[in-house]
């Protein structure tokens, strides 16, 4: 593929555009409430991302996969590529990219694809919803074998890029221990690591 940065720098953008819009050619007419009333509006799909975010060295827009053309499902011709971030901001099918000043509201960010999170604020919970972009640090585990007394537990870890130190399991009310994490996964893979348990 093509860093998107260098794409952007070859288009020009001016000092006021903040927001960089992907909207891919999938899209259909729709009945959309407002203000007590039922319009017929056609929705693009569309995700944004801030100026720093879209000129960051990773994004890429991607037209082959291991040497070969993009499939129709993986986003033929073209798709937007957002490493560390989830799927849903990775623009299959990328058919306009769009700089603008204000933030972008469409339906697949504004509304779609939502996540609510708790935050302690002068030590009360307070609620917020926000929108689905970088990935959040979780493990996973995604089988559990068994060879005599030892269970092998073989598990992965998903996150943003950042450097992991470590994974630690921990089987029921048992202290958190090390599991081997395999050192061969590049920063946006899944990170595997496997855990033997005496049981």
């Amino acid at each position: 593929g093509v860093p998107l940065h260098k794409v952007l720098s070859e288009a020009g953008i001016a000092a006021n555009g903040r927001e960089v819009v992907f909207f891919g050619a999938d899209h259909q007419e729709e009945d959309v409430p407002f203000r007590k009333e039922m319009f017929k509006v056609d929705q693009q799909f569309g995700r944004s991302v801030t100026r720093d975010e879209a000129l960051a060295p990773e994004p890429l827009i991607a037209y082959a996969l291991n040497g070969a053309p993009l499939t129709l499902q993986q986003g033929f011709p073209v798709r937007l590529v957002m490493p560390g971030w989830y799927g849903i901001a990775n623009v299959k099918w990328l058919a306009q990219v769009h700089v603008q000043e204000q933030r972008y509201l469409g339906k697949f960010q504004a509304r779609m694809y939502r996540s609510l999170r708790g935050e302690m604020i002068n030590g009360e919970l307070k609620w917020k919803e926000t929108e689905v972009t970088r990935l959040q640090l979780k493990s996973a585990i995604a089988r559990v074998t068994r060879e005599g007394s030892v269970h092998k537990v073989f598990g992965f870890a998903l996150n943003d890029g950042t450097p992991l130190r470590s994974v630690d399991v921990k089987i029921d009310d048992g202290p958190w221990q090390p599991a081997k994490l395999d050192p061969s996964h590049p920063k946006y893979s899944w990170k595997l690591f496997t855990f033997d348990w005496m049981g």
